[in-house]
């Protein structure tokens, strides 16, 4: 990796020279500029984005911290968050908090100590006081805050869209499998299932689940058949227990969607490749990445703007909350009919 003392030999200049020209501070003659600008081509160096910002008191670097990348959905998220950053020059700490609480406050610790101006957090646990301690913007994604701006989608209306399409469809025992219960997005599409399901006066029973991820996925499902071998009717909480469902069901026999019709919810690329191909909530995953970045650039930027009009106010403290209020972002959900549950004729 090339040195910025190599750099500066390269060029004939000092190492101040060179850092005067990379962090465009200080007058430099405009011939030694371009000598310096050939040598930084030449030999492809790359500066220390944290030590530069630390020295310009600038940073362009923002954490994005999501609970399970195994989870095609969470990748999905991320694409979105990254390609509009990128287009505003802003650059990305990623972690990965395994749904592990240490795991989470290690990774903002190390937000911290790489002087980001923002974080991005799809965190279980919105409320934890890591969140409230901050003195710099944050965004919740696929998650709600009670106090700070959320982009989300509408779990609500998912849960009721599908117990509307299952029941018009024929299911008469249906499963509801309840996401984990400390996240709210979860709970919302459970509660959306369950109202619509009891307003119908639709038989149902309730599998809990305590995680998104695939470790469990399958012992759920054969929880549920064990427990209720009647189902004819499944509300997934999410597209990879909806898989494990899937499974279960061609182990015992169960031809899908005549014996049992399968509705999953977030719509991962996998699920249109599965046998049969899955019927789910779509829930505009790559866009909610967009929107929530777009929504801290916002943040970040009336941050500095108001940290500028009080100059001799220490930014210390300066909290997000007392200097940021934006309003949350809930983004529509829709039903995409696939192999897992049978054919319906609205206007029969």
């Amino acid at each position: 990796m090339t040195t910025i003392k190599q750099v500066a030999s390269y060029a004939g200049v000092s190492v101040a020279t060179v850092s005067r020209v990379i962090n465009e501070t200080g007058y430099v003659h405009e011939d030694t500029r371009r000598k310096v600008e050939a040598a930084v081509k030449q030999l492809n160096y790359k500066p220390n984005e944290v030590a530069r910002s630390l020295y310009k008191k600038k940073s362009r670097l923002i954490g994005l911290l999501l609970p399970d990348i195994t989870n095609p959905y969470f990748p999905l998220l991320a694409r979105g968050v990254e390609d509009r950053m990128q287009e505003n020059d802003f650059r990305i700490i990623f972690g990965n908090s395994d749904e592990d609480r240490q795991k989470e406050l290690d990774y903002m610790d190390t937000f911290i100590q790489n002087n980001v101006i923002g974080v991005i957090s799809s965190t279980n646990d919105p409320n934890a006081d890591c969140y409230a301690k901050l003195k710099i913007p944050v965004v919740f994604l696929d998650r709600t805050s009670n106090d700070s701006p959320s982009v989300y989608a509408d779990g609500v209306h998912g849960g009721r869209l599908a117990a509307q399409e299952i029941v018009a469809r024929g299911s008469k025992q249906i499963t509801v499998m309840q996401g984990p219960t400390h996240i709210r997005p979860a709970q919302d599409r459970f509660r959306g299932a369950v109202e619509e399901l009891q307003q119908s006066s639709i038989a149902y029973h309730v599998v809990k689940t305590t995680s998104f991820s695939f470790k469990e996925a399958e012992l759920w499902a054969k929880e549920l058949f064990s427990k209720h071998p009647d189902t004819d009717g499944v509300i997934a909480s999410n597209d990879i227990v909806a898989t494990a469902v899937m499974h279960e069901a061609h182990r015992l026999g169960k031809k899908i969607p005549d014996d049992v019709q399968i509705i999953g919810f977030d719509d991962i690329p996998l699920s249109s490749l599965l046998f049969p191909p899955l019927s789910t909530i779509r829930q505009p995953a790559y866009e909610m990445g967009w929107e929530a970045a777009g929504l801290l650039i916002q943040l970040i930027e009336q941050s500095q703007a108001t940290k500028s009009s009080v100059p001799n106010l220490h930014s210390s403290i300066l909290t997000h909350s007392s200097i940021l209020t934006h309003s949350s972002i809930q983004l529509p959900v829709k039903f995409i009919e696939r192999e897992t549950t049978r054919k319906v004729d609205y206007h029969g």
